[in-house]
């Protein structure tokens, strides 16, 4: 589309860029706000976002969860040495490769997982209980298709 096309007064370009602040601003509101109830729970956010992969998937070698969200290993490795060094979580032998480790959650570890859970739930409920069916239902319609075209764009630049 011409970014100079005009449509009700605005142009094309305002209504995008509008859109593109408005979920820019919506990010990092929820963002801060979900860190700050999961370090309510003793847990960050990004650590959460660990131990909840760890929880749900099992024993995992600090690879695949560097792969599962798109980060460089070293990240997830420094995350998994605060893990292991609060007690949270610890590094096991992987039983198909002697050379790797498996990264399982202590009683702890379990314990920070559920706590976080609860929180990631009541924000859900908080922030998103204000859309009804209806307008939650296009809301998601909107960023799958959002995703996709992201999705194509990765395809395009890789």
């Amino acid at each position: 589309m011409d970014p100079q096309h005009k449509s009700g007064g605005r142009s094309a370009l305002g209504d995008h860029e509008r859109v593109s602040l408005a979920v820019r601003d919506f990010y990092w509101r929820s963002h801060r706000l979900v860190d700050r109830l999961m370090i309510a729970e003793g847990v960050s956010w990004a650590r959460t976002r660990v131990l909840a992969e760890i929880d749900r998937r099992g024993p995992l070698r600090s690879t695949d969860i560097a792969t599962g969200f798109g980060l460089a290993p070293r990240t997830v490795t420094e995350a998994i040495d605060g893990l292991e060094r609060d007690g949270l979580a610890r590094r096991d032998p992987d039983p198909l490769d002697r050379r790797a480790k498996r990264i399982s959650l202590t009683e702890a570890g379990q314990a920070a997982a559920a706590a976080s859970e609860a929180s990631r739930i009541r924000y859900i409920q908080a922030v998103f209980g204000v859309l009804d069916p209806d307008e939650c239902a296009e809301m998601v319609r909107l960023f799958d298709k959002l995703n996709e075209r992201l999705e194509a764009l990765t395809v395009e630049t890789a």
